[in-house]
C-alpha cells in the first residue's frame, strides 16, 4: 500500500505554528515595554500636585524681537500715548461773559457733549472760560489753564 510521507513544506508548517505566535508575542512585548518606558519618562518630567512651580523645568527665555527679525518682520515705531490735547476736539463755542458760555466738546472720539463754564469735562479738567473760538480747560475754575482748545479754521 501506499504510504504517505510528509513533505518538507508540511514539516516546516508544523514548526511555523509556534514560531509565528512567539514572534507576535515578542513584538507586542517590545511595544508594551516602549510605551511604559516613555510614559514613565514623561511622568518624571511633569509636575505633580505636591511639587512647587519653582522645581518644575523652566523653558529658556526667548528674545521675541530677535525671533521676529529672523522671520522677516520689520521694526515698527513705538506706540505713542495720546497727548492730553489729542483727546479733545472742540466742535462749537457759545461765548458769554466771564463766568458764562458753553462749549461743545468731543472726548476720546465719542459724540460731542455740551459743557457749561465750570462743568467737569473729564476727571481733573473743568471748563474755565469760553471766548470767541477758544475754550480754556484747567484743574479748577480759578487755577491756571492746563489746556486751550480752539475751533478749527473753516475751509
Amino acid at each position: 500500500m501506499l504510504r504517505h510521507t510528509p513533505s518538507f513544506a508540511a514539516t516546516s508548517s508544523a514548526s511555523a505554528r509556534w514560531v509565528l505566535p512567539a514572534a507576535s508575542l515578542l513584538l507586542w512585548a517590545a511595544v508594551a515595554y516602549s510605551a511604559v518606558a516613555w510614559g514613565l519618562r514623561w511622568s518624571a518630567t511633569g509636575e505633580s500636585a505636591g511639587q512647587s512651580t519653582a522645581s518644575a523645568h523652566t523653558l529658556p527665555t526667548l528674545d521675541s524681537a530677535a525671533v521676529a527679525r529672523t522671520l522677516g518682520a520689520t521694526p515698527t515705531a513705538a506706540v505713542v500715548a495720546p497727548t492730553l490735547a489729542s483727546r479733545f476736539q472742540l466742535q462749537g463755542v457759545l461765548a458769554g461773559g466771564a463766568s458764562q458760555g458753553a462749549a461743545l466738546i468731543a472726548v476720546d472720539g465719542k459724540a460731542a457733549k455740551p459743557y457749561r463754564v465750570g462743568a467737569l469735562v473729564v476727571e481733573g479738567l473743568v471748563v474755565q472760560s469760553a471766548q470767541g473760538r477758544r475754550v480754556s480747560l484747567g484743574a479748577a475754575m480759578d487755577g491756571p489753564s492746563t489746556l486751550v482748545l480752539e475751533l478749527p479754521v473753516k475751509k
